[in-house]
């Protein structure tokens, strides 16, 4: 018969489960719910930063225009033409969507270009 090792004493289960834990990074219960937490922290931002951009948006009393409706009707109250700058001023858009959108209304033909960076109704 094989004989033990050590002077007899038997290290706990409990001992034997939190070494092999710390040594494998296996993480606890109370690991799990504080990134969950952190998790619902961050939802909530997202959440409450979507939320102030769309009142940020839509603050100018248009109603429910889309984002192309309201460039159209920026673009339609100016008869001699208005830059693209002008247009993002008014609307506080970000390049890349407003580039998308005059890139859209241009190839429907609802827009054209009159000289670069200007835009009038077809």
């Amino acid at each position: 018969m094989a004989k033990k090792k050590g002077k007899g004493k038997s290290v706990s289960f409990d001992a034997m489960v939190k070494f092999f834990m710390n040594t494998y990074d296996i993480p606890t219960k109370r690991d799990i719910e504080q990134l969950n937490a952190r998790l619902e922290r961050i939802e909530q931002l997202i959440i409450n930063t979507t939320k102030a951009g769309k009142n940020r948006n839509r603050s100018s009393g248009k109603g429910d225009l889309s984002a192309t409706e309201i460039v159209l009707e920026i673009i339609r109250r100016k008869k001699d033409g208005i830059g693209f700058y002008e247009i993002q001023m008014q609307t506080g858009m970000a390049d890349k969507k407003l580039r998308n959108i005059i890139f859209r209304l241009n190839k429907l033909k609802k827009i054209r270009r009159k000289s670069r960076g200007i835009y009038i109704l077809s």
